[in-house]
């Protein structure tokens, strides 16, 4: 089967949206292969502070996410994988704020995306794949179908990622997580390059106030019968 004949479905949207919980349960139940794109951002983003390097630094980052080797190891429930970079188990360094905020620092050089594209489109493998991110409908997979955009108010999203993170015995503030999503939705949308923006065609679903069955439910209401 040729890359283009694998169906795609994307999930993309901002921080907390719900996209890679939704993504991961979507994958499993179809029994096709994940892609948590921002987890290559973050890994870049580790791997570049491993060597020292300034995440300003445009040439020197991109040539980084060249070089690095990134791992997924999937869980048999269908949780989050362990992420593995340069051969470390990286998984928990992964899931900081740090490395969500290294991440989509880089992600706005548009020489750090395009060192990143090649190795994302090789994630599409027979019999499927659901692509998750910020740009996987629009620049990634324009060719997918279904697209989906999940949103969910601000608030909502920090309540989530609050809740995520005191269960894993993180120390923080629900104040301060507002308003790092708010500064992140502000550099995803306004960047120059692959900007977050539903994809024309993306079916727009608001998770604000809905279970995961339930999104779960219209994602795969979307997919032809099989």
């Amino acid at each position: 089967m040729s890359d283009s004949a694998v169906p795609v479905l994307t999930i993309d949207g901002p921080s907390g949206s719900g996209k890679g919980t939704i993504s991961r349960t979507v994958a499993l139940h179809l029994g096709w292969h994940y892609l948590d794109s921002g987890a290559l951002y973050r890994a870049t983003g580790l791997a570049a502070s491993w060597e020292s390097i300034d995440l300003s630094d445009e040439e020197a980052v991109a040539d980084c996410a060249r070089r690095v080797r990134i791992r997924f190891q999937p869980m048999a429930d269908g949780g989050e994988p362990r992420v593995f970079v340069n051969g470390v188990d990286a998984t928990d360094d992964l899931r900081t704020e740090t490395a969500g905020g290294a991440a989509s620092a880089i992600a706005a050089l548009p020489a750090v995306r395009a060192a990143l594209v090649d190795l994302q489109k090789g994630f599409r493998q027979a019999p499927g794949l659901v692509a998750d991110g910020r740009d996987m409908g629009t620049v990634i997979f324009p060719d997918a179908s279904p697209k989906v955009f999940l949103t969910a108010s601000a608030d909502e999203r920090a309540r989530r990622r609050y809740n995520q993170l005191k269960d894993k015995g993180v120390s923080v503030t629900l104040s301060g997580l507002l308003g790092e999503i708010l500064a992140r939705d502000e550099r995803d949308a306004n960047r120059a390059v692959a900007p977050l923006v539903p994809a024309s065609d993306a079916v727009v679903i608001d998770t604000t106030g809905l279970g995961i069955e339930a999104v779960v439910g219209r994602v795969l209401d979307l997919l032809p019968a099989r």
